[in-house]
């Protein structure tokens, strides 16, 4: 099954050198706190992944890692916004936080030749798993003594190189390495010059540290470097990792692998230890939106994982994909009940935030009360009831209110043309998971779509900003008779192939979710043509994707929740009646 897929962002990095001149003027006037130490890790994020950029676009160049000077000036500027988190993190450094960036650092990136532009990869931690910067920063002084004597530190890119900023901080060693492990993604290889070599190699009684989120599917990553330093001579026992959660390697990982990860040390600090505790040095989730909403009136109720199931559904039949779903958290306050939910850390969340409020003020999604540290504060709807059957809750003004709600993002939320899936792409999906779950007759309904077809109807392509969750359990149903919106903000930048799509995405999402019959189908794509345009063609191809994703989406959700197996059965039999049978919508 086709499902996940990761987004690069291309820029030139003279346009992110003057966004992180200007973000720290700003950071600097804000009082201590969470809002001023989110916008640190902010900048700091930013800057991590201009030197990722950087990097990479060297390393294609040449064709393996090395030390540059370009290089070593980006890291410094990494380093010097890895000190400011780590001052505004602990309490006991904070006074050298006050020492401003060295405003040098930035410009004197502007000198070197900059390439016009980079690829910048989004880092899934940061923006889905609540993967957060301090962890690393917490989890390095946890290493064993033998680290604490200036290791070097291996970041591997794309996130780790903020990450091993952090650890080199925490162990008070030089700036870190970072690396680019290529090939198959479970049997990853270096590429280092002789000069880097040199570097890596020349304390003969070093200790390493190798940084990075996972380990995923292989761990094929961390392995790499640990391989190459143990053919180099460094001792499996000089060797530690700090990785991005507790797990062992996945299953594709190898047996040598598996008894190194086992016998090294890996120490994680994870979410709840860092911001639910209490011990930690920073104030708990509870306490960082105070002055805005008041003092909690009770402890955090954890509603991640398909935890918020059991306050709109007492059966526990809604379904739910606990291993996509972002961290939540309820939060009672004297204002109210309040939803706080991960929206990412760096641009992302701020970007969300923006959304938000947009959508709320048209009417369409609670109040959105700011942003603190990746975490989005928005009013809960108390008493409101999630549509449950297209037979009674599908009304006439659901659709009215569906076909409002798309013509507003289609006019409001636009989205750059690179920020999505290609139709080809998303062709090659749908034929892979209808393939994999009805067989190759069904995936040949699919042959009507030619690549000259498919070049015709790229031209009309208009990205916007879509919703792409428009299952019925996402609409509440107010005790005033209102239809409200809910999770509408970020899956348009989910953690899968298909991000920013046409409007008529949204229109097919909206047929198949509120199972809609020719005559309100009709009605809906009426509606929306005329409210912002909708391509009836593009509506014909991207019905069956959507279909297709979904029986991709659901299969992989069946691991972690049994209900998942209706919903896979729901979307096939949408296939045979709409698809299948050569069915038609709009």
């Amino acid at each position: 099954m086709l499902v996940y897929g990761d987004r690069d962002t291309c820029e030139d990095p003279r346009r992110t050198i003057a966004r992180l001149k200007q973000g720290l003027a700003g950071a600097d006037r804000l009082p201590p706190g969470a809002e001023r130490h989110g916008a640190l890790v902010t900048l700091f994020i930013e800057a991590a992944e201009l030197a990722q950029g950087l990097a990479d676009s060297e390393f294609h160049s040449v064709g393996e890692d090395d030390c540059t000077p370009l290089q070593e000036a980006t890291m410094a500027v990494v380093m010097d916004l890895a000190q400011r988190v780590a001052g505004s993190w602990r309490p006991v450094e904070r006074q050298k936080s006050a020492v401003p960036l060295d405003p040098y650092s930035l410009e004197s990136l502007v000198a070197f030749p900059l390439p016009d532009l980079i690829r910048m990869r989004r880092a899934e931690g940061y923006a889905f798993y609540s993967l957060y910067p301090e962890a690393c920063l917490e989890a390095a002084s946890r290493l064993p003594t033998r680290f604490a004597n200036a290791p070097v530190v291996i970041g591997l890119r794309s996130i780790g190189t903020g990450l091993a900023a952090l650890a080199a901080v925490a162990l008070q060693s030089r700036p870190p390495i970072t690396l680019r492990p290529v090939g198959h993604p479970f049997r990853r290889e270096l590429r280092i010059s002789n000069r880097l070599r040199a570097r890596m190699l020349a304390d003969p009684g070093a200790a390493y540290v190798i940084v990075d989120e996972g380990p995923g599917l292989s761990g094929s990553s961390f392995g790499a470097v640990a391989d190459w330093l143990e053919s180099q001579g460094v001792g499996a026992d000089r060797i530690a990792f700090l990785p991005g959660h507790g797990g062992d390697l996945g299953p594709q990982a190898s047996e040598p692998h598996r008894r190194r990860w086992a016998a090294a040390a890996r120490p994680v600090v994870d979410f709840d230890s860092l911001f639910r505790s209490g011990e930690g040095p920073f104030p708990p989730l509870e306490r960082w939106f105070e002055d805005l909403l008041g003092q909690a009136l009770a402890p955090l109720e954890d509603l991640s994982g398909g935890a918020w199931r059991r306050l709109h559904d007492s059966t526990g039949a809604l379904p739910t994909n606990p291993q996509q779903e972002r961290r939540k958290f309820l939060l009672r306050t004297s204002s109210g009940p309040w939803l706080l939910k991960f929206a990412g850390l760096g641009r992302a969340g701020k970007e969300l935030l923006e959304r938000a409020r947009a959508l709320h003020a048209a009417g369409f999604t609670a109040e959105p009360a700011g942003l603190r540290h990746g975490f989005l504060a928005e009013r809960w709807l108390e008493g409101a009831r999630p549509l449950a059957s297209p037979l009674t809750d599908i009304t006439p003004d659901a659709v009215d209110r569906l076909a409002d709600y798309l013509g507003f993002r289609a006019r409001h939320l636009p989205a750059p043309q690179d920020s999505g899936a290609a139709l080809p792409d998303l062709l090659a999906m749908a034929r892979t998971n209808v393939a994999e779950a009805l067989g190759k007759d069904a995936a040949a309904a699919l042959d009507i779509w030619t690549p000259e077809r498919l070049a015709e109807l790229e031209t009309a392509v208009c990205r916007v900003v879509t919703d792409s969750r428009l299952h019925r359990w996402e609409w509440l149903r107010l005790p005033d008779g209102r239809l409200m919106k809910t999770d509408a903000l970020d899956h348009a930048a989910a953690h899968d192939l298909i991000g920013c799509q046409d409007i008529a995405w949204d229109v097919a999402g909206g047929v198949v979710e509120f199972d809609l019959s020719e005559a309100q189908a009709r009605a809906l794509c009426r509606a929306v043509d005329a409210a912002a345009g909708l391509d009836r063609r593009l509506l014909e191809f991207l019905l069956p994707c959507y279909i297709a994703f979904q029986i991709g989406y659901w299969t992989f959700a069946m691991d972690s929740d049994p209900s998942a197996a209706a919903e896979r059965r729901r979307y096939e039999e949408q296939w045979h009646r709409r698809i299948g049978d050569g069915g038609r919508t709009g």
